[in-house]
């Protein structure tokens, strides 16, 4: 997909952080304790559907959504409306702002867990939307399939800067009853490094605690890989079988080197050979993503399964542990395999994992979703959007369905973040968001739309809902830790670490928000161990 953005401020810290070395892996424990209740029907709330298609422009000449024509063309380079990294460069007359959706939240995870060890993130692993998309949003959302369009905004403490937000949501999961069922092909990690205690053998009770969990309809394969790939357990029906699933488990045992390449060329040729019609066919790779050795390049590994992936559909969740972690690659397998990925850093977060969001990925409400935000050059000097640095799309490419989007289950909410300066004494329509999707299995293209005024700016961001509170503060507490990169500018109006982890403190508190209170306690942390915490965000 093409990457067309410029940035509008761009992040200065305190000069860049000491290159920090991270610890060996992490237990597998936590994501297979969660399998035991990996479909147990953990539901969504209800809620309707108030998107609606508006455009109040009042007949001026407002920059529109891309031309319906499909192009199929190639990235048009650094020429979108968000700034240059210079300061002083003039705004582009190219108002537009395009992205493939994405629900990704490992980013904020692995951050989470690299705190609570007593060491800053490398600023590279910090993706800003992958920390605000990790918190419960109130969207409503749609009766169908598809999404509900939400738009809102609050001023900052710079000027004449805001932040707005746009939120999607897609309709509730169903209920464990009326799920599809699922085949499940879980593609394993057992390196050396899970031969310590804690690690492959509670893996192997979490996994004998799946299988008694899951549904008789349900069906498991097993895939693991050390310096090669093994098929354990090929696809089956876990009805009068289980014995056999379990004994499968058992044999389960560490041995050498990572050669991820081959485990997810096995797993993926396992779920071929074992697709079920009418089930919702998945890969779910758990890994470290230290790939040391055959195939170590994304781009190369996916390459070899993209039949699998583009003629059947199956797409891949990426669930990654331990503290030596490999981000990046994980990150760039689930975007080309047309999937997700996360980060598990304990057992609570494993059963948010299999209970929430691997059910939510199991169906999908939409395929190739993109989302495109028109910006008013009447009202707006200039516009960042926040993070979704790896899902840029070119403007053109919005309404060409051969061009990826993201696959969006139900049960999600996908919210994105823009920094947005006005002009002086601007009043009037400021920005337009449009989603565009396809219907899972019609593979018909939809849209929906919402438009925000500059009137709809009046609250300040520390005075607006506690749920758009929660989202500035996960996106400015990002930004701070991305501080090790010279080339950025700060947000506008970010405040200082401490004050973070106050305003997250107090927001834990008023919405009783657990994933909140963590956020605050990260943040506490991140304070305590940058020496430049007060510097680096002013």
């Amino acid at each position: 997909m093409g990457k067309t953005h410029k940035r509008t401020v761009v992040r200065a810290g305190c000069g860049a952080r000491t290159a920090r070395r991270r610890g060996l892996g992490a237990s597998l424990l936590a994501l297979t304790v969660a399998g035991a209740v990996l479909l147990t029907g953990c539901g969504a709330g209800d809620g309707g559907n108030s998107s609606q298609d508006s455009d109040k422009s009042g007949g001026r000449n407002l920059p529109l959504p891309a031309p319906r024509q499909p192009t199929g063309g190639p990235a048009r380079g650094d020429e979108q409306g968000e700034q240059s990294d210079a300061p002083e460069a003039t705004p582009s007359a190219d108002y537009l702002s395009t992205f493939a959706l994405d629900v990704d939240t490992a980013s904020y995870g692995y951050a989470r867990r690299t705190l609570a060890g007593g060491r800053l993130p490398d600023p590279s692993t910090v993706r800003p939307e992958e920390f605000v998309n990790s918190f419960r949003q109130d969207y409503p959302r749609p009766d169908g399939n598809g999404f509900s369009v939400s738009v809102d905004g609050a001023r900052t403490d710079d000027g004449r800067w805001s932040l707005v937000r746009v939120g999607l949501a897609t309709r509730p999961a169903d209920s464990e009853r009326e799920r599809p069922p699922a085949a499940l092909t879980f593609v394993i990690d057992i390196s050396g490094s899970m031969a310590e205690p804690g690690r492959l053998d509670l893996a192997r009770e979490s996994l004998d605690t799946m299988t008694d969990r899951l549904r008789d309809d349900d069906s498991v394969a097993l895939v693991t890989f050390s310096d090669e790939a093994e098929t354990v357990l090929p696809m089956t029906r876990l009805g009068g079988h289980r014995a056999r699933v379990h004994r499968a488990v058992a044999s389960l045992e560490p041995t050498d080197s990572t050669n991820l390449g081959a485990g997810v060329r096995t797993g993926y040729a396992t779920a071929v050979h074992g697709l079920r019609e009418g089930a919702t066919n998945r890969v779910v790779l758990i890994s470290d993503g230290l790939a040391n050795t055959g195939d170590t390049d994304a781009d190369t590994i996916l390459e070899q399964i993209s039949s699998a992936r583009r003629r059947h559909g199956i797409t891949l969740f990426g669930v990654g542990v331990g503290s030596d972690y490999g981000d990046a690659l994980m990150e760039r397998l689930a975007d080309k395999g047309d999937g997700h990925t996360t980060y598990v850093a304990g057992r609570d977060d494993a059963l948010t994992v299999f209970c929430d969001q691997l059910p939510q990925n199991i169906d999908l409400t939409a395929r190739d979703a993109k989302a495109q935000v028109a910006f008013d050059p009447e009202t707006v000097e200039q516009f960042r959007l926040i993070g979704y640095d790896d899902r840029k799309v070119a403007d053109e490419d919005f309404r060409d369905d051969r061009v990826d989007g993201g696959e969006v289950g139900p049960g999600h909410t996908v919210t994105a973040l823009y920094a947005v300066r006005t002009r002086p004494g601007a009043s009037g329509h400021l920005a337009t968001a449009t989603v565009r999707w396809l219907d899972p299995s019609s593979r018909a293209p939809h849209e929906e739309s919402q438009s925000l005024e500059t009137g709809d700016l009046r609250e300040g961001v520390w005075t607006s809902a506690y749920s758009f509170q929660v989202t500035a503060v996960a996106a400015y507490f990002a930004d701070v830790l991305r501080s090790g990169d010279a080339r950025r500018r700060p947000l506008p109006g970010i405040p200082s670490l401490d004050e973070l982890t106050s305003r997250a403190r107090t927001l834990a508190n008023v919405t009783e928000d657990e994933d909140v209170s963590a956020l605050a306690t990260a943040i506490g942390q991140a304070r305590d161990l940058d020496p430049c915490a007060e510097d680096c965000a002013r």
